[in-house]
């Protein structure tokens, strides 16, 4: 009994709804990711400018950081299905506009930085909504699992996306990564088609006030329940501090070790199997252990890991350290996760969740590239950092002194 209940994939076994959402889901990230890489080639060959592919990737994420915290307040009014559904099927009319704009040639970048554009947009009311419909797919108790192996697709997507993106542009094209992605959105759609949820689960909340009065009632719900509030200042600064050693990883390859492309891809797979990894032994692990007592443990690893990254001088020993870096990124990040799901009522959760996306989404990737970029052009590479990493070390201590009740969660 005690073996089959580290079972990883039990709550995709016991729950119908959850393993086609999920099943969909990768399939739709393994797309999402090939099309990420294909921007980001296709910027480079319109503009031959990094400067030029920086802003495609930021012209992407910054709808994310602009209209996701209003967004959450639409998601918890409206059935959360039926809005998965919707962006879903925007997302697929975006991929397949810009594979039709890319085979045929007329592709430009003002185009791409629509499209670009279009896919935030979509982002910020996909994302809260999809997390916050988690919780309806699978029974309470196995919220964290659930939530574990959402992050685990979203690391195999990682891993399997890019390679496989290789191999389309090498053999078809560009344009055929697109085209791939609007499919994987067309899978999606009839995964969620399938979903059957008992009558009155996915029943919005009914408004009383404006959406301004409901947006402002979800900043105060967040900042007045001090262990939401406590978790979203961790989750933040993790965020923020964490995201620098992923943005300069291409430094990290050429600079440091000198492993070129090929060794880059290679040090992006490694933190894609240690998430993996992580995933699925949260996953099986659940509700077993003391979520928060993980949390601040998991924390410690991440940070003292980064720490260890910085100053790595061998390909073999930076990919030993972010194979571990990405287990402990994602045990941490899941965990946070899970806690605030379910601490979080009903009526809150969209908003939350919006405001989850707004960090760990918006924040990392506008505000923490940035500013990674910026330390590492003032201090290099492995100090930048490293200095993230200390400060993120230091936050982690001061939370726990400072809120000793986050072990008990």
């Amino acid at each position: 009994m005690a073996a089959a209940s580290l079972n990883p994939f039990r709550t995709l076994q016991r729950h119908r709804n959850f393993r086609i959402f999920w099943i969909g889901q990768t399939l739709s990230l393994v797309g999402s990711w090939m099309q990420s890489m294909a921007q980001g080639w296709l910027a480079l060959e319109l503009s031959n400018s990094a400067f030029v592919v920086g802003v495609v990737a930021a012209v992407g994420s910054l709808p994310i950081l602009l209209f996701t915290l209003q967004a959450g307040v639409i998601v918890d009014r409206v059935p959360k299905l039926r809005l998965v559904k919707l962006m879903q099927s925007l997302l697929l009319l975006e991929a397949t506009l810009l594979w039709w704009f890319t085979w045929s040639g007329h592709i430009t970048i003002p185009w791409l930085l629509v499209l670009a554009a279009a896919s935030g947009f979509c982002g910020a009311f996909e994302i809260p909504a999809r997390q916050s419909l988690i919780v309806n797919l699978v029974a309470r108790e196995d919220l964290q699992g659930a939530i574990a192996l959402n992050s685990s697709g979203f690391n195999l997507a990682r891993i399997v996306g890019p390679a496989l993106a290789a191999v389309v542009i090498a053999n078809f094209g560009l344009a055929w990564c697109f085209g791939l992605n609007a499919l994987s959105y067309l899978a999606v759609l009839v995964g969620l088609a399938m979903i059957r949820l008992p009558a009155g689960v996915d029943s919005p909340i009914a408004a009383t006030t404006s959406r301004l009065s409901g947006f402002i009632e979800g900043l105060r719900y967040m900042r007045d329940t001090r262990p939401v509030a406590e978790l979203m200042k961790l989750v933040g600064v993790y965020a923020v501090l964490g995201a620098p050693y992923l943005t300069l990883m291409p430094v990290v390859a050429r600079d440091k070790l000198g492993i070129g492309a090929g060794g880059y891809g290679v040090l992006l797979s490694c933190v894609g199997a240690g998430g993996v990894a992580g995933a699925l032994v949260l996953a099986g692990v659940g509700a077993q252990v003391r979520r928060g007592r993980a949390l601040i443990a998991s924390g410690y690893g991440y940070c003292l890991l980064l720490v260890a990254f910085a100053f790595a001088h061998s390909e073999l020993g930076a990919g030993i350290v972010l194979f571990l870096t990405g287990f402990m990124m994602i045990v941490t990040n899941a965990l946070a996760n899970g806690l605030l799901q379910t601490l979080v009522p009903d009526a809150f959760r969209g908003r939350l969740m919006a405001a989850y996306s707004f960090t760990v989404v918006g924040l990392a990737q506008v505000v923490g590239a940035f500013a990674g970029g910026a330390i590492a052009r003032a201090i290099g590479v492995d100090w930048a950092i490293g200095l993230c990493a200390s400060l993120m070390l230091a936050y982690t201590a001061f939370a726990r002194s400072r809120f000793p009740e986050l072990a008990e969660l």
